[in-house]
């Protein structure tokens, strides 16, 4: 494979940093969903960060494959808080949207560079976020159907605590 060039690689280690800042949302939100008493919740979103790091890595080791030197940019302080599900989720998707674009945004400037070795992983990650955006849409509507209702929201906390993280090493 060929060396990732100036512009693109600038953008991989963008994406790099934006994934792990991903990670810390979601721990974030695990610990507000700690505080709620809400442990099967907390479980999921610390299951997601898990999965957010396995993302970094794949971009990571693209990067290293093809000869180039991936650099974690500085990461500000997360300042996501929810003081219910609701705004969990809905941050959650807020956060996804974000990612989803600076994909799109990598695939364009792929194309633009005429890098057609990366377009494979950035097609993967298009597929990707479409799942994550859908399943969090899932879980918001979920939410609001449920509206505080506490025997819902004790079930949902049940089902979501079920997901197993692979760790952050996994794929």
């Amino acid at each position: 494979m060929a060396r990732i060039a100036g512009k693109l690689e600038e953008a991989f280690n963008a994406q790099v940093t934006l994934e792990l800042e991903a990670s810390l949302v979601y721990r974030q939100l695990g610990i507000e969903m700690d505080m709620l008493d809400l442990p099967g919740l907390a479980s999921w979103f610390r299951a997601q960060a898990d999965e957010e790091v396995v993302h970094a890595n794949k971009f990571i080791d693209h990067m290293t494959d093809r000869g180039s030197h991936p650099r974690i940019r500085e990461i500000g302080a997360v300042s996501t808080k929810a003081g219910s599900v609701l705004e969990a989720f809905e941050a959650s998707l807020a956060h996804e949207e974000k990612v989803s674009e600076a994909i799109r945004n990598l695939y364009r400037l792929a194309q633009q560079e005429g890098d057609i070795d990366a377009l494979p992983l950035l097609s993967w990650f298009i597929d990707e976020q479409l799942e994550e955006e859908a399943t969090v849409s899932e879980l918001i509507g979920k939410v609001k159907l449920i509206n505080d209702d506490g025997p819902g929201l004790l079930r949902l906390d049940d089902e979501l605590g079920t997901r197993q993280s692979g760790g952050t090493e996994a794929e």
